[in-house]
């Protein structure tokens, strides 16, 4: 099958053939219909700390039909189109019967999205309702980890929210803290590319100004927030957060950061500042992304910016690890 795979740290992708997947005993294989570029692949092929290895094939927000089963894979058959939830796990512990996969000690990220076929596990494949395609149920996941990051921040209707970085977790943070009751939501980033695309997925307003972020962001809410959620993961930000968020107002880490950053307690301490951080999500909570695209909710769909093909994924790849007009690309293997 064609595939797109890593080649080691800070070296492009690789466009090549490999041989195609077999299922083995519980497992199914999915012929990708469409699989996003997440921001944290592009950190993959930048840091160590991710483990990825030459060969390996990215991709963890992907969708796509059934079209080979293993044995005891009970409740999927070949053709069914799946939105596939990106977190391998048993299955059948207590935590994964709660839908808290991330918990799981089988714990870990799907891959294999940037290719004609993926492997996965049946108990990862939500079945896709007739009226969404596959781009709809390749953008669940990021959907799924705003939803996760909005509920565990506590956020309550009539609350300011302001949402740091205008990339597709911000914007989809902004739909769902809007859909939640919020009174004023408010984007914050240091260039106006997604200035349209935020105001489209519920935000009131969209804030740049590089010379006085606080100040900015404030008068644009009427005051401090109640809640920020930082979606951007640089050092620096915790920091200007608690200097936006209200006395005992709550700041919650999306933003993935691989690097160490300096936190002053002291003014968090002083404003009693809750400090919450997310990562992943639960299954209920991929369901109800998917639920909110199926009742209409078409927002989120203008996330997607471009729609590329495999062979054209290495050099768009490259392009994303700089700062530009794309929001969300997907890829049609």
């Amino acid at each position: 099958m064609k595939a797109v795979t890593f080649q080691g740290l800070h070296t492009p992708l690789a466009f090549e053939e490999i041989p195609d997947p077999t299922p083995g005993e519980g497992e199914l294989v999915v012929e990708v219909g469409r699989c996003g570029i997440c921001g944290s692949d592009l950190h993959m092929t930048e840091d160590a700390a991710y483990g990825c290895q030459k060969g390996d094939v990215l991709g963890h927000e992907f969708a796509g039909e059934v079209v080979a089963l293993g044995k005891s894979t009970g409740g999927h058959k070949v053709g069914d189109l799946v939105s596939v939830i990106p977190l391998k796990s048993c299955g059948t512990c207590e935590h994964c019967r709660k839908g808290e996969v991330q918990w799981c000690s089988s714990f870990g990220l799907q891959g294999g999205g940037y290719a004609q076929y993926a492997v996965t596990r049946p108990n990862q494949c939500v079945p896709l309702p007739s009226g969404l395609s596959l781009a709809d149920g390749a953008i669940i996941e990021p959907l799924a980890v705003a939803l996760h990051g909005v509920n565990l921040s506590g956020m309550q209707p009539g609350d300011k929210v302001l949402v740091l970085g205008a990339g597709p977790i911000g914007l989809a943070a902004a739909f769902w803290a809007k859909r939640a009751g919020a009174s004023r939501v408010a984007v914050q980033d240091i260039a106006t590319f997604q200035q349209d695309r935020a105001l489209g997925m519920g935000a009131d307003v969209f804030v740049v100004d590089p010379a006085d972020p606080i100040g900015s962001a404030e008068r644009a809410l009427g005051g401090k927030a109640d809640v920020v959620i930082e979606c951007v993961g640089v050092p620096g930000l915790i920091d200007q957060a608690v200097s936006q968020v209200r006395n005992r107002g709550t700041i919650l880490l999306l933003g993935l950061c691989t690097k160490p950053d300096v936190l002053h307690t002291f003014p968090m301490l002083s404003k009693e500042v809750r400090l919450i951080t997310s990562a992943f999500f639960t299954v209920p909570e991929y369901e109800a992304a998917l639920a909110a695209l199926e009742a209409g909710a078409a927002e989120p769909r203008v996330m997607v910016t471009e729609t590329i093909s495999l062979t054209d994924t290495p050099q768009v790849y490259e392009s994303l690890k700089r700062r530009t007009e794309q929001c969300k690309v997907l890829i049609a293997p």
